[in-house]
């Protein structure tokens, strides 16, 4: 008995980008996982917190009418911008979707810790500016803005706090696999 080969191609299917496939873009995106659980951990309402109150301090402390003002503002608008691109990260699913050597952990760490010290310097300087004996419109929202950039690096500094401890439970997860 012959054998018969049978071969069947699909009329609709054009090329196309690489990753679609016969027009179906969720290819590209498969390996995104939206993780809204991050945000009920302590850590992801941290995050939510920082961006907040940063929305605060910029509202308050805008525009900038003293020189101390532009230096707490451009530490607010980078912090706000970190803490919106790691919680995309973690929104994402990006640190498990990655497989890039970066230790996200102390990566992490050092760029909250690096914020936490910024922002305390840029609350006390925008603090001190508008501590003297100004009669201002402006003068109560911008006491208001350095009020609130304690509190947000406060925040900060939980984090770092909770990142830190992290930390150190990877390292001793990594020397007790090593030996």
């Amino acid at each position: 008995m012959p054998d018969t080969v049978v071969t069947v191609q699909n009329p609709e299917s054009k090329p196309g980008k690489p990753g679609v496939e016969n027009g179906n873009i969720n290819n590209i995106f498969s390996w995104v996982e939206i993780n809204y659980n991050y945000f009920k951990t302590l850590p992801g309402v941290l995050k939510l917190a920082q961006l907040i109150l940063g929305i605060i301090c910029l509202a308050l402390a805008s525009p900038a009418r003293l020189p101390g003002t532009n230096w707490f503002l451009f530490v607010v608008i980078i912090s706000f911008i970190a803490t919106a691109i790691w919680s995309f990260v973690y929104l994402l699913s990006i640190r498990e979707a990655i497989n890039f050597p970066i230790n996200w952990v102390l990566t992490e760490f050092c760029n909250t810790l690096l914020i936490t010290v910024l922002y305390t310097v840029a609350f006390i300087v925008q603090l001190s500016a508008w501590s003297r004996p100004y009669q201002s419109y402006y003068k109560n929202p911008n006491i208001a803005a350095g009020v609130f950039g304690i509190i947000n690096a406060a925040v900060y500094g939980t984090g770092v706090y909770l990142i830190f401890n992290d930390w150190k439970k990877s390292r001793t997860g990594t020397s007790v696999q090593q030996q």
